[in-house]
């Protein structure tokens, strides 16, 4: 689910407030409060955004609103990175949780951290391929509600592939595990399944 801008956010709730789910209606609901390029514009990202239903060649309808804001919170960013196209490794937290098979867990639909190591000549194209995504991004630190990533930029990646994805290797995880108390469960699995 893409970030919606206010304003198609407020075009949204006035075309439900009229028409319900089941109403029909036009671009020509808004021409009297925006111009027809806009219209356009708040259409276009309302239907992109799954908000908005196409009834006919001219007609929409709303799609209801606990159904649209429901995927606000989808988990989209593991499926992001497995089809990027520029070289990535998960690590820190995230690299204990895939090494781990997931017994230790750092996410929520609240607050979803993904932290990726990246080439340090490739960030520009990171930001411009997660903000076409709708991915909240940061360089470095950062925080959002929901699903966001922390961009590690590095000289070198080195990287393994699990589970689809690139994460950094075992022993870099085990490494960050080792000592600190909030990987301890995750520590003990992945020593009992890796040995040492």
């Amino acid at each position: 689910m893409m970030e919606l801008p206010n304003f198609a956010m407020r075009a949204y709730a006035l075309v439900f407030s009229r028409h319900g789910a089941t109403g029909r209606f036009t671009q020509r609901e808004l021409e009297w409060a925006v111009s027809e390029p806009m219209r356009k514009k708040i259409f276009a990202i309302l239907l992109r955004a799954g908000w908005l239903d196409k009834a006919s060649r001219s007609e929409y309808t709303c799609v209801p609103p606990e159904t649209a804001i429901r995927g606000l919170l989808d988990f989209r960013v593991p499926e992001l990175l497995k089809h990027a196209p520029f070289p990535y490794a998960l690590c820190g937290a995230s690299a204990v949780e895939i090494w781990s098979d997931y017994s230790y867990i750092q996410r929520g639909i609240e607050r979803s951290p993904y932290f990726v190591n990246i080439l340090r000549t490739d960030l520009q194209k990171w930001k411009k391929y997660l903000n076409a995504g709708s991915v909240p991004n940061y360089i470095g630190k950062g925080s959002t509600i929901g699903e966001f990533v922390i961009l590690l930029p590095v000289e070198r990646l080195e990287f393994v592939e699990k589970n689809g994805l690139k994460v950094a290797p075992l022993k870099k995880a085990v490494k960050e595990m080792r000592g600190n108390y909030l990987y301890s469960y995750a520590f003990e699995y992945v020593k009992r399944k890796y040995g040492g």
